[in-house]
């Protein structure tokens, strides 16, 4: 006789692997204030393999786990300062994008932040192309018109993930612009490390929260329970 389904063993993690994110988070951030390319070396590539281990206890949507790994893809080529690690970097990225983008399914967007990420993007790229080196250019506008696009859907989800997809697209233009050579803020790459973690916890639990079910998104793609933090 069965007393009914078994707990899930793996949500017992979640706590623990959400804590140990937040703790790399912190870590890695101040290595990064503090110029300190050890701990940013050690700290950076545990970033998203502990939320994607966070997101698999709370029984996240493959295609979420996969856009975090893909994140860590994309981080650990660019601890390397050459243009190819760059370029590859940008590929992980591009393609973890790509899962969100079908992990947000076909649910309505609203036209004004349509025309707002639309403008955004056309004034930024006008701006920075001709400060980028050629061989970036062709490939920034590309990953730049698909990074719009999740942030630009992400809103599908609620709040949580619309923030995550706004300050994903901040965090890459900051990046942009250094690159570029724009004038830039104290510690730039400390603003750039806060914004991306910041947007990949956010879109992680937009994924999971339950509202995410009811959001006429991907309607296969959501089995998380409630946010568990």
């Amino acid at each position: 006789m069965s007393a009914g389904p078994l707990p899930d063993r793996r949500e017992r993690w979640a706590r623990p692997l959400l804590i140990a994110f937040l703790v790399a988070c912190a870590v890695d951030l101040a290595g990064v204030l503090t110029d300190s390319g050890i701990v940013h070396l050690v700290a950076k590539p545990l970033l998203m393999p502990l939320l994607a281990g966070y997101a698999a206890a709370r029984r996240g949507p493959r295609l979420l786990i996969a856009a975090l790994l893909l994140g860590w893809v994309g981080d650990v080529f660019l601890l390397a300062d050459a243009d190819l690690a760059f370029l590859l970097g940008m590929g992980g990225f591009a393609a973890g994008h790509v899962c969100y983008l079908c992990l947000f399914g076909r649910a309505r967007s609203a036209l004004l932040p349509a025309v707002l990420y639309a403008a955004v993007l056309v004034v930024f790229l006008a701006l920075i192309l001709d400060g980028l080196p050629a061989d970036l250019r062709i490939p920034l506008a590309g990953y730049s018109l698909l990074l719009t696009a999740m942030a630009y859907r992400a809103g599908v989800l609620g709040p949580y993930a619309a923030a995550g997809g706004a300050l994903f697209l901040l965090s890459d233009g900051l990046i942009a612009t250094g690159i570029a050579d724009w004038p830039q803020l104290p510690a730039p790459d400390f603003w750039v490390m806060l914004t991306y973690v910041a947007a990949q916890l956010l879109l992680t639990l937009g994924v999971l929260a339950p509202d995410a079910r009811r959001s006429g998104a991907d309607p296969g793609a959501y089995r998380g329970p409630s946010i568990s933090i």
